[in-house]
């Protein structure tokens, strides 16, 4: 009996070494960036554990602002935006800076109104909402394009992010396109001196914030309002029609999008009746010279990963896959990282 007990004692011993030595050698990958896409990129760290345990990826959901100041500063091994960076931005990188885009995904119009009704908005009914030219719920022009819906004298409240986002990017990349209003008084960015409205920090904080309050409207990327059941508006779109925020209207703005050699492209208010028209895709962030060349090694096996394998669980969580022919050039960048 104690001889068993003292082999078992040397097995529970040399099992708890072996995992030790296990974790001590995994090697840890950080990124930050994008709340937009953190639904997909945790599925994808999640499931590249069990492909390679050697390496662990620890990612912080802090918005596109801080994915790119932190990849300039070099506190991450990867940053992740859903706003291309800036020429200026770029030329302040101490190294070449690769754009890889992933998957793309849409901005909606949320609400907290009593029944959820299923609301229809142009263009620039949301860009007056927005500038917070709309105060009330039942002013005309939502009214009129939803006749069906009974809408209450309930104050608007608008509620937009607080810190810098690629989420908004596309939000005002979109206000721009359909108002030159918005264009010269508020214009594009990650970050924008707001007309109106309360601030929330991250995809996260902005869907609370709706939740919580009676009459508010605001934008968040399309999983974060299906997993929190929140409704959205239809939006029309560059043909004129409304259009729900789906896979295939998302894939149809994304077919439209003109994809420059370094990625960097706009993809809200394409042509074609099916496509949605607030629309992005989301990029990860990767000097192209590796400063640690095991990391560097195991950052290009994950994003090929990524790119082939990952691309098909987008669907699964309402993102946009990249088109096969977009996934060979991309996958044809990452043999330019250098580690």
């Amino acid at each position: 009996m104690i001889m068993n007990l003292v082999s078992k004692s040397t097995l529970l011993g040399a099992a708890l070494a072996c995992l030790s030595a296990t974790a001590s050698a995994q090697m840890l990958i950080n990124g930050a960036g994008a709340t937009f896409p953190y639904p997909i990129y945790s599925k994808w760290f999640d499931e590249y554990a069990k492909v390679d345990p050697s390496v662990r990826f620890n990612y912080q959901s802090i918005g596109s602002g801080g994915g790119q100041k932190q990849i300039l500063a070099q506190t991450v091994d990867f940053g992740a935006s859903d706003g291309p960076m800036s020429d200026d931005n770029l030329g302040k990188a101490p190294g070449k800076i690769l754009h890889i885009p992933t998957v793309a995904g849409a901005d909606v119009l949320s609400y907290n109104l009593p029944g959820d009704p299923k609301l229809k908005m142009d263009g620039q009914t949301i860009v007056d909402l927005f500038l917070g030219k709309i105060t009330k719920w039942n002013d005309p022009r939502i009214t009129g394009q939803n006749p069906e819906v009974k809408l209450p004298d309930v104050d608007v409240v608008v509620v937009h992010r607080s810190d810098g986002s690629g989420t908004t990017y596309i939000w005002v990349d979109y206000l721009s396109s359909v108002s030159k209003e918005w264009e010269s008084k508020v214009g594009r960015g990650t970050s924008v001196n707001w007309p109106a409205g309360l601030g929330g920090k991250g995809n996260e904080g902005v869907t609370g914030q709706i939740k919580q309050l009676p009459g508010a409207v605001g934008y968040v990327e399309l999983a974060y309002a299906i997993q929190n059941k929140l409704p959205y508006a239809a939006v029309k779109n560059s043909a004129g029609t409304y259009i729900s925020p789906t896979l295939q209207s998302i894939t149809a703005a994304l077919a439209t999008a003109k994809i420059p050699e370094d990625f960097r492209f706009s993809m809200v208010n394409p042509p074609g009746e099916k496509a949605y028209p607030i629309a992005g895709c989301t990029w990860l962030l990767v000097y192209e010279q590796q400063k640690d060349s095991a990391k560097g090694k195991k950052l290009v096996e994950f994003l090929n990963w990524a790119i082939t394998k990952g691309e098909g669980m987008a669907e699964s969580l309402n993102y946009a896959a990249l088109p096969e022919s977009v996934q060979k050039q991309v996958l044809d960048r990452i043999k330019t990282i250098k580690y």
